[in-house]
């Protein structure tokens, strides 16, 4: 097999993963793995809500006295990697690779539950991250300049500061712990991460470590996105490794609620689409022709595929119980 074919394997799949019978795409199946995921979106919606709560109450306000600023005196610089890009690089890019790969695959499953596996991994991630932001307090390398921008500080009688900055750079200069660009990066990209070496069998144990390069380069750029936030004088060193932590977990818990871990032997695909494989193949062993009988028996599932609908179950085959 020449290096153009095995490319194509890995993306389109071959015979052994893709079982004959067993193609489910959005027209044939979407509205049915969404009918049966609707809790699980509606969730999604509530965690947003949450997410823009926990921003808007603002954090803990930390003593911050005239000792600790020799930590704190970091010049304020714009972000090198803005907020708005972090839902272009850490939620759209993987959604336009699980796309690319479903139009290779034909799997409304692989795609939907990719798709919930990150936005989940994300929101969690945020709500954590927010929360923690909010009750540490912890102030940035930049704190001075946020609080006294023309360079006079001023202290109370208990020798905590007293800013006279501007509100939103004090409230932000209070949210150091844990970064969120780190956390929001490591989720999403460490989700992609995952779900590559997954597709692309990094670890089926025939020696092809060229495979990890597609599976670190996720995982390098999230990291890269770490280091501008202390480059920045964002955050401190530790705010970016806890970050990194925080949306590597999330990232990892979230997928192996949807496939198997990537070393497994079917790691390349959702559990949901092989409970359905495992119900076609149940099906078929139901043909039972006997001698001399000039009608044979068929499987519901083919007969309903020549009639042009689908009657399976497909609650019961998500949800584990066929």
């Amino acid at each position: 097999m020449g290096w153009k074919d095995k490319i194509r394997t890995v993306f389109q799949g071959n015979t052994n993963e893709i079982e004959h019978g067993c193609g489910h795409t959005i027209k044939s199946h979407g509205l049915s793995v969404a009918r049966i995921h609707i809790h699980d979106w509606l969730i999604l919606l509530l965690l947003v809500v949450i997410v823009i709560v926990l921003y808007v109450i603002g954090p803990f306000h930390r003593f911050v006295g005239k000792d600790m600023m020799t930590d704190l005196k970091y010049p304020m610089k714009d972000n090198t990697v803005p907020g708005w890009s972090i839902p272009l690089y850490a939620v759209l890019l993987p959604i336009v690779i699980f796309v690319f790969i479903y139009l290779r695959r034909k799997d409304v499953y692989d795609l939907h539950h990719s798709i919930l596996g990150i936005l989940f991994a994300i929101l969690i991630t945020a709500v954590i991250t927010e929360a923690i932001k909010n009750g540490v307090g912890r102030p940035r390398p930049d704190f001075f300049w946020r609080c006294f921008p023309d360079g006079k500080d001023e202290y109370d009688q208990w020798g905590n500061v007293k800013c006279h900055g501007k509100e939103s750079d004090i409230k932000e200069g209070h949210k150091s712990f844990p970064s969120g660009h780190t956390s929001a990066s490591f989720a999403g990209l460490g989700f992609l991460s995952l779900y590559l070496a997954g597709k692309i069998k990094a670890f089926d144990r025939r020696g092809h470590v060229a495979k990890l390069c597609i599976v670190l380069l996720p995982l390098l750029m999230a990291s890269l996105v770490g280091v501008s936030r202390v480059d920045d004088y964002w955050h401190h060193w530790q705010d970016v490794f806890a970050g990194g932590l925080i949306g590597l977990f999330v990232a990892t818990f979230c997928y192996l609620q949807f496939f198997p871990a990537p070393y497994h032997t079917e790691g390349w695909g959702p559990y949901a689409y092989f409970r359905a494989v495992e119900e076609v193949r149940v099906s078929r062993q139901h043909i039972s022709p006997t001698i001399g009988e000039v009608e044979v028996e068929r499987p519901e599932v083919q007969l309903n595929q020549q009639s042009g609908t689908t009657t399976i179950a497909f609650e019961d085959v998500e949800n584990g119980r066929m």
